[in-house]
């Protein structure tokens, strides 16, 4: 697969010196063009720290301490996005990438209608366009993702939260971007209006072909809207696969909580095992792996040294199948600790 957004050794701090926090470490991440990545992980764990580092929408005191993000544009040499001027990042945001964010009403100008949002981004980034071309245009994207093009003239308080994070994909899409960030898009929308906003995402991403990166502490609707999957926990990606992989045979204890932490999608029941504790204080991040407090499989090793993401031992080649985790390790394989529970 052809990648069209690369993250590599990325490093976010809050603060600086000795006291700062260490929110994101190293991360290593690609999405290819046409796919949808999950990103999955408890609150706190870094991933929409990460997702604004990416776009350099990181707000004080975060400050990005290292690493490259480059975004392999249609027929364009790759670009680090990080060393873009002010005026190549103000054209990237909207025609390259665009963001959905979690809270729409919060996104949304609650003193401006959907028409008089979506006309901005076209006279900001499309000044050729007319007036009525940019009117047309907007009744379109409105149609695209179910809304009546008569809602145009409505304020964001005067429609529903589902309506409200349509217009908001609805203004995702308006440049017609390569990527789209659903930074938890429906966390604060009912299953049965989470089903069919994600559900038309998807149609939308089959019809006009851009990539998703898929943020949320929900891993079950990753499961089924995303074709990889990448868990990060404590600012470290701690093991990526695709989404089939990781539901049927995750290899990282983490991993195995958070799918044990929802009901099954099909088949008998089975009860709800969670994870005990809760996500370490990034101030005082524990050594080795930072998940070992909470690990039911840790040994004396997981308490000593910080596991590489590495490619996952008979993956038959599958470079997308990776895990952090000592109990990966062929050298260690033999250790007693190795498989407890």
């Amino acid at each position: 697969m052809t990648p069209v957004l690369e993250i590599r050794d990325l490093s976010v701090d809050y603060g600086q010196g000795a006291g700062a926090v260490h929110a994101v470490s190293s991360v290593n991440l690609v999405l290819n063009r046409g796919e949808v990545l999950g990103l999955a992980g408890e609150s706190g764990s870094g991933k929409s720290t990460l997702a604004y580092a990416m776009t350099r929408l990181l707000p004080p005191p975060g400050l990005i301490t290292g690493g490259e993000v480059l975004h392999h544009g249609r027929d364009k040499e790759p670009v680090d996005v990080l060393g873009l001027t002010a005026r190549q990042l103000r054209s990237f945001r909207w025609n390259d990438i665009a963001i959905v964010f979690q809270g729409a009403m919060n996104s949304l100008n609650p003193v401006s209608t959907v028409a008089s949002q979506l006309d901005d981004i076209y006279r900001a980034h499309r000044p050729e366009m007319s007036r009525g071309q940019r009117s047309k245009r907007s009744a379109e994207l409105l149609r695209l993702v179910g809304i009546s093009a008569d809602r145009l003239g409505a304020y964001p308080h005067q429609l529903s939260g589902g309506m409200r994070q349509r217009v908001m994909i609805a203004m995702a899409l308006a440049l017609d971007p390569e990527i789209i960030i659903m930074d938890e898009p429906t966390t604060a929308l009912d299953v049965v209006m989470q089903r069919q906003i994600l559900e038309q995402m998807m149609r939308l991403r089959e019809e006009l072909g851009f990539s998703v990166l898929f943020i949320t502490h929900d891993i079950s609707l990753l499961v089924e809207f995303s074709d990889r999957i990448a868990i990060m926990y404590a600012g470290r990606i701690v093991e990526q696969a695709a989404s089939e992989d990781m539901y049927r045979s995750s290899a990282h204890p983490y991993s195995k909580g958070l799918l044990g932490s929802f009901p099954a999608l099909h088949g008998p029941r089975r009860p709800l095992t969670g994870i005990p504790g809760s996500p370490p204080d990034m101030r005082t991040v524990p050594s080795g792996c930072p998940f070992h407090p909470r690990c039911p499989s840790a040994f004396d090793a997981c308490e000593r040294e910080i596991p590489v993401l590495e490619k996952l031992s008979g993956t038959n080649g599958d470079s997308s199948r990776s895990v952090a985790c000592w109990l990966n390790t062929p050298s260690l394989s033999g250790h007693p600790g190795v498989g407890a529970t």
